[in-house]
């Protein structure tokens, strides 16, 4: 049996911006737009690897959501509490200069940790934390 990771769910505020962040300075290509009403879910991923990509989602698109929760949802984010994913790069400092030049909010520069990997960390502009790790 193979199991992989098909899609990982992101929420966005602004679908512009994330689109500047995951396509233009991250370099994942667009795999999927698509809006309804106000919203848009736009699909990235790695150039190359259609079977893996993010849902950048409207984090309150849920009909079933109260305005408490809504209302909760939007402290969350605002605090870059609410989500978050790790990726991998083969060459970190180079990921995290391209990003520093592209404005990323900078959460920790490149450092080798104490458990045997070195990354680094941004917010992006939704707020959601994205960690990155260097591969071998």
């Amino acid at each position: 049996m193979n199991v992989t990771v098909h899609h990982a769910f992101l929420p966005h505020t602004d679908p512009e911006a994330a689109l500047r962040f995951y396509r233009d300075a991250l370099g994942f290509e667009v795999l999927d737009d698509v809006g309804y009403e106000e919203m848009r879910w736009i699909t990235v991923g790695p150039r190359g690897r259609p079977g893996t990509s993010i849902v950048l989602h409207p984090p309150t698109a849920d009909p079933g959501i109260s305005e408490d929760e809504r209302r909760t949802i939007a402290e969350l984010m605002a605090k870059g509490s609410f989500a978050a994913i790790t990726l991998a790069t083969d060459d970190l400092d180079g990921l995290f200069e391209r990003l520093e030049a592209a404005g990323a909010d900078i959460v920790q520069e490149p450092a080798d940790q104490d458990y045997g990997v070195r990354d680094c960390a941004f917010r992006d502009p939704a707020g959601n934390l994205v960690r990155v790790n260097q591969t071998a």
